[in-house]
């Protein structure tokens, strides 16, 4: 099939760092089938190369990706990695939390990645609000993610670790 070698020309053009030949080609395979998840969600990964693509452009290809295939984990625990990048941090919660329900047997890694995608993005994103109260609050919800992903309750950790 042509889009086929469409789409595998244009996540080459990604792979190699090519953005803007990655978006056009990707642009291609859209105009010639609406529906295609891969084309939304490779022209998303591309975009975030592209200077001129706004954040709320690269989040709607990232959700329409995600729309029209909602049972994929990578589509979901890619645009929360781009929602942790650009600091909407509940929405990007929600979407590791979709990826871990999606995929069960690799839950523990989204769980540890948010987690620590939080703990050392929301700090720089918050920076004007950052007292110790808010500073506190950061790393709880970090904490309560990691331990998620090993399995463990707070319970667990303060007996362990008193």
């Amino acid at each position: 099939m042509a889009i086929d070698k469409d789409l595998a020309d244009a996540q080459d053009a990604l792979a190699n760092g090519d953005f803007d030949k990655a978006v056009t080609k990707f642009n291609k395979i859209i105009k010639a089938d609406s529906k295609c998840a891969d084309a939304y969600f490779g022209k998303a990964e591309a975009s975030v190369g592209v200077p001129k693509m706004s954040v709320e452009d690269v989040q709607e290809l990232y959700k329409k990706a995600v729309d029209l295939d909602p049972k994929n984990p990578v589509f979901q625990s890619s645009y929360a990695s781009y929602l942790v990048e650009v600091g909407r941090f509940k929405e990007a919660e929600a979407a590791y939390n979709k990826a871990a329900e999606l995929d069960p047997d690799n839950a523990k890694y989204y769980y540890s990645e948010f987690g620590m995608e939080y703990v050392l993005r929301a700090p720089v994103v918050m920076e004007k609000f950052l007292d110790e109260k808010t500073k506190d609050m950061i790393i709880q919800k970090g904490l309560k993610y990691l331990l998620k992903a090993v399995g463990m309750t707070e319970e667990d950790a303060k007996r362990l670790l008193a």
